[in-house]
């Protein structure tokens, strides 16, 4: 495992795990740990050996406590809208990096560190995870890296209060509301997200890709454009020998064996 200043990274067979490494601050985030993971996502995007993403955070108490608040209460104005729209832009890195990448939660994901959560394909959370927007509370705007993929998942209502009241969520509330996938022993986080990994490795890489795509870009679209996207998607799919070959086992009854193109 190599350290790139407060983002570890290691690969582990074809999954990387890129790890926020500030456990002193509660793995909060500052324009520098956003800088280091954008270089590692960027990282794992050029690497032909790695097929997915783990993100997680060190030290076992917090994935990300959120933005650094004493950086931002030592920051001009300018600086905190520009940290804003670096932690968005990452976000959205997240969300079109071309493989899957998969929220380990361990401990507190609160604020930008929760939005960094939602950005990814799939949440796994440990029991003593916690969950919020506690930003109101200390005075700031809460949901600022973009509250669209919040509502989505857990529905306009249940967003807004979250939002305007900063509550806190345990992991199994969480996973109820759809915020989170699943809840897993403290201990078997890793292995369990590796494992979900695994799964979602043993499919179609296109079929995966693509249907990850739709579910970023269609979920918003009326649905005569969500259509539209959604054929286009499978057409690009259908050129693929993975679709040939997952069709013809069905029609089979046996199991496909992709070949990754």
């Amino acid at each position: 495992m190599r350290a790139s200043h407060s983002v570890l990274f290691d690969i582990r067979e074809s999954v990387a795990l890129l790890t926020i490494n500030r456990p002193e601050a509660m793995n909060a985030l500052d324009p520098g740990v956003l800088t280091c993971l954008a270089r590692q996502l960027d990282r794992t995007k050029s690497d032909p050996r790695i097929a997915a993403v783990i993100v997680s955070g060190a030290g076992g108490k917090a994935f990300s406590s959120g933005a650094d608040i004493k950086y931002l209460n030592a920051a001009t104005p300018s600086a905190i809208h520009d940290f804003s729209r670096q932690a968005g832009a990452l976000a959205n890195r997240i969300e079109t990096l071309g493989k899957i990448v998969v929220a380990a939660i361990n401990g507190h994901a609160y604020g930008n560190g929760l939005e960094l959560a939602l950005s990814c394909a799939l949440r796994v959370a440990g029991r003593s995870s916690r969950f919020g927007h506690p930003d109101i509370r200390h005075g700031v705007v809460a949901g600022s890296v973009g509250i669209s993929r919040l509502a989505r998942l857990v529905g306009r209502g249940r967003a807004t209060e979250l939002l305007l009241r900063g509550r806190i969520l345990l992991a199994e509330e969480a996973c109820q509301i759809g915020l989170i996938n699943a809840v897993v022993d403290d201990d078997r986080l890793i292995a369990e997200a590796e494992a979900l990994i695994r799964d979602l490795l043993a499919l179609s890489p296109a079929a995966l890709r693509y249907t990850w795509e739709a579910c970023c870009r269609g979920f918003d679209l009326p649905p005569a454009e969500s259509a539209e996207l959604g054929a286009d998607l499978l057409g690009r799919c259908a050129a693929t020998e993975d679709f040939r070959i997952g069709t013809q086992a069905f029609i089979d009854k046996t199991k496909p064996v992709f070949v990754g193109h």
